[in-house]
């Protein structure tokens, strides 16, 4: 297939994207409703910090009012739930085995795919971190206990909240591909990317320490969504996390490949 003919694979999915009625509200609403929680946990900061104790304040870190577990919890669903509808839709639609008698070359429709939901994932992504970054400081700074994104660990944090919207969202696209179904696997990338993981707690056995670091909302949690990583065994280090980043998405498009390639339609 030329590059062409890739490119207008390209156009083709993106327009199928767009016309998913679910793809505008839970980008935009979703944007909306992250940076809104960013706001609201910010100025509630900020109201009450004139009341918080002396350990309360050299132990308050303003990332946590930009980005909270809730919030990450809101983007990984959403993102997550994104993906998934745009491939169980084309089969729930039958709008799949047109696209396979139209490129009977199945890897390419489902690099198409990935690339352009990797692609608005991540821009997604992009904008809420630095949406909730930009309101939380914002507010804070009235305070004067806003960070910049030049202080030490800031640009990670940032990196890693802008990342959970691809890395969800392909997840997303691989539990579609598996189980054709829209509530089945809506609720599987639910509880897969954060029912379970919120139950993760570092433990004395280090074989189930090496698999909650397998896990993108743990990871974050415990290590990248926190500007100084703790010096603790039992957590993950930023290497073991970027990789579980990387080795999520990359699972689910192998899945993805295999499962549309081997299964009739």
């Amino acid at each position: 297939m030329t590059a062409g003919r890739f490119r207008d694979l390209l156009a083709a999915e993106w327009i199928k994207l767009w016309s998913l009625r679910s793809t505008a509200w839970l980008v935009g609403l979703g944007t909306l409703a992250v940076v809104a929680f960013a706001a609201q946990s910010s100025m509630d900061a900020y109201q009450s910090w004139p009341g918080f104790t002396a350990m309360e304040k050299a132990r308050f870190n303003p990332l946590d009012e930009a980005f909270s577990g809730l919030s990450a919890s809101l983007l990984m669903i959403g993102a997550g739930g994104l993906g998934a509808l745009t491939i169980v839709g084309e089969y729930a639609t039958g709008l799949i085995r047109t696209t396979l008698v139209a490129v009977p070359a199945r890897h390419r429709v489902v690099a198409a795919k990935l690339i352009v939901v990797a692609a608005v994932t991540l821009v997604t992504g992009v904008i809420v971190s630095a949406g909730s970054f930009g309101v939380s400081a914002a507010i804070l700074s009235g305070r004067g206990v806003a960070v910049s994104p030049g202080d030490p660990g800031v640009l990670r944090v940032l990196a890693a909240n802008a990342l959970l919207a691809p890395v969800a969202a392909l997840t997303g696209v691989g539990i579609g591909a598996l189980l054709r179904h829209t509530a089945a696997a809506v609720v599987t990338v639910c509880a897969a990317l954060v029912v379970v993981p919120t139950f993760f707690q570092p433990t004395v056995h280090q074989w189930l320490n090496d698999l909650y670091a397998l896990v993108p909302f743990y990871v974050w949690r415990t290590c990248l969504g926190l500007p100084q990583v703790r010096a603790d065994p039992a957590l993950p280090t930023v290497a073991g996390a970027w990789a579980a980043f990387a080795l999520w998405p990359l699972a689910a498009a192998v899945v993805t490949l295999i499962v549309v390639r081997r299964r009739d339609v």
